[in-house]
């Protein structure tokens, strides 16, 4: 079993603990933390507590995580928006708010889930929990998704995104009017070494590489396309806060004023790749979300 510490912030003060604990990690549902508090794995400054429980600047917390339990993930009916698919490979666009990939105590309603039941086969090489997932974008980002039916596509894939040749291109909402028209973000990431579940700038981290690119400027915000040249955790969260300009809605990077969005304000528009099999060049845009279109139109007419 394994146990996790937290010391509470001043800018947290006053939140729900499983509010608190749910902007952690962003694969912990809600009610798997409710359970954890619930059976006592959670305690404060060394005692359990209640569920409504409203932490305060300076509380330690610790986590038992129950070992991982072994998973059989259930194929699962749901609607999903799906761009392209063939015998090999498949490309989706996830909805914001969706898990992709099932965690101990989180086992349903992932794309993963639903994925299995219209697939029935897709690639093995990452188990149980992630078949067919070549790569993956957070909870509450939107967007494009390659996903891998065999070996040999996930493998072929997965050597696309090593040798940087694959095509990915987000649009967000950040915070401040960025002066620049276009801009290279070259600074490696790692682990916050405060913060295990963060993710930041460190001089030993991997190489991180984001190209961006203002499309609209704001009096407050900036909407800009952002695009990968490497694939870290979080990347472009983490980056545009670096620089100065963190997303609107990031619960984990960015301040606690806000637009009016649940999670980061992040889409994943554009998605191109070599095919597995053919070695024909495919590429895919999808439109922005209802809520960041709305953020949008907001800004333009209250600017």
């Amino acid at each position: 079993m394994e146990t996790m510490e937290y010391n509470i912030q001043t800018d947290a003060a006053g939140e729900r603990i499983d509010k608190v604990l749910s902007s952690l990690n962003e694969e912990w549902s809600r009610s798997q933390i409710q359970n954890w508090i619930t059976s006592g794995s959670v305690k404060v400054n060394g005692a359990t507590v209640k569920r409504n429980y409203k932490v305060a600047s300076g509380d330690s917390i610790s986590i038992e995580i129950p070992e991982a339990e072994e998973l059989d993930v259930e194929p699962e009916p749901m609607v999903l928006d799906i761009y392209y698919e063939d015998t090999d490979v498949l490309v989706v666009n996830k909805p914001r708010g969706m898990v992709v990939h099932p965690a101990p105590g989180h086992t349903r309603g992932t794309l993963v889930n639903g994925l299995l039941y219209h697939c029935k086969d897709l690639s093995g090489i990452n188990g149980v929990l992630r078949p067919g997932i070549v790569h993956r974008i957070d909870m509450d980002t939107s967007g494009l998704l390659m996903v891998a039916k065999n070996d040999l596509a996930h493998e072929r894939l997965v050597k696309q995104l090593q040798e940087k040749t694959v095509t990915r291109k987000y649009l967000a909402i950040v915070h401040g009017v960025i002066p620049h028209d276009v801009g290279t973000i070259d600074a490696p990431l790692g682990r916050d070494p405060k913060d295990r579940q963060k993710m930041t700038v460190v001089d030993n981290g991997k190489h991180a590489v984001t190209h961006f690119r203002v499309k609209e400027r704001f009096s407050n915000y900036t909407f800009v396309e952002c695009e990968l040249e490497t694939g870290r955790t979080h990347q472009i969260r983490v980056h545009m806060k670096y620089i100065g300009y963190p997303l609107a809605g990031d619960p984990k990077y960015g301040p606690k004023k806000t637009l009016d969005i649940d999670g980061q304000a992040l889409h994943a528009q554009v998605l191109g790749f070599t095919h597995p099999r053919s070695g024909e060049y495919l590429e895919f845009s999808a439109p922005l979300p209802e809520e960041m279109t709305k953020l949008l139109d907001y800004l333009r007419k209250n600017d």
